[in-house]
């Protein structure tokens, strides 16, 4: 049995994800025979290509990032995962210092401090998601206060704990890089796979609050995150819109969800309709539409 299974799910091109194995072959301060490297190829377009120490595990029908995750985790035999996205850049002891941050917790999760290549923070710890936070960032006319705290709290993020310099715990953790013990994974029965893309993370860990799992930041271990560049804006947006309905359906607040995302797009509506007014290049009409658009999609569970 290894130490630590790396479970990389993929779809796409194989460049980043050779990239990051190489970063992990090359980790200090964990000896080669403890660490399991396993991909996750979700149909890609692009097979993954065969490895030398790797296990690549090919599903039989694209499911998305949890579905992925799922069959490489069936697939691990370490004692830790290592859940990864392809486009993490690690550094040299980035293993040897997560076990060293996370054995001591024991039963949990943990995340590293994530920032982007411009040195910002990508707000990893975050509060359970609610209709409030999901209308908060439905608002376009709040979009310019993004850099503020005060955003950043009402859209959901745990500022103190992001903003934490040592370990601390908080409601769930962004995806990019999720470490916990492969027992409790299968405990709380892995992710939900009727989530394509977003919140299927969520859930996972609203299940192990359930379990008595504690989640924790660990802003001693800092690692970098691409983020956001593997499908059009608007795709994402719906997947992420569908990710929302389906969580709520299932935690009990479907239907405040859509009337505050309802609510708010008519709000975004009428500021537009006023900024058209001197800016004919602002269509609140066809915003109107895309958004309601998009809630109705996300009613219909497409992505």
């Amino acid at each position: 049995m290894q130490t630590v299974s790396a479970v990389i799910p993929f779809y796409g091109e194989p460049e980043p994800v050779l990239e990051l194995i190489q970063n992990l072959k090359t980790q200090q301060g964990i000896d080669p025979a403890q660490l399991e490297i396993i991909v996750s190829d979700d149909v890609s377009p692009v097979p993954f290509p065969e490895t030398e120490g790797v296990k690549v595990v090919r599903r039989a029908q694209n499911g998305g990032f949890g579905s992925a995750v799922n069959s490489g985790v069936a697939a691990a035999t370490g004692t830790w995962l290592f859940i990864l996205n392809s486009d993490l850049e690690l550094y040299p002891r980035f293993i040897a210092d997560m076990l060293a941050a996370v054995e001591p917790l024991g039963d949990a999760m943990a995340s590293p401090q994530i920032i982007g290549h411009d040195g910002a923070h990508q707000w990893v710890a975050r509060k359970f998601p609610t209709a409030f936070h999901a209308a908060w960032e439905w608002a376009t006319p709040l979009a310019r206060f993004k850099p503020t705290a005060w955003w950043h709290k009402y859209v959901g993020h745990d500022v103190p704990a992001c903003t934490a310099t040592a370990t601390t715990t908080t409601d769930w953790l962004m995806g990019a890089c999720m470490v916990l013990p492969r027992e409790v994974y299968n405990r709380v029965g892995g992710m939900d796979q009727r989530f394509y893309m977003n919140s299927e993370e969520v859930d996972l860990q609203y299940r192990l609050v359930q379990a008595g799992v504690p989640r924790y930041i660990v802003p001693e271990v800092v690692i970098t995150h691409e983020g956001g560049g593997s499908s059009p804006s608007a795709r994402r947006r719906q997947w992420l819109t569908t990710a929302r309905f389906i969580y709520a359906d299932k935690w009990g607040f479907e239907d405040r969800l859509e009337r505050a995302l309802k609510a708010t797009t008519y709000l975004n509506f009428a500021v537009n309709s006023v900024r058209a007014l001197r800016n004919p290049d602002v269509q609140a009409r066809v915003a109107l539409r895309e958004e309601l658009g998009y809630i109705a999609a996300a009613k219909r569970r497409e992505n």
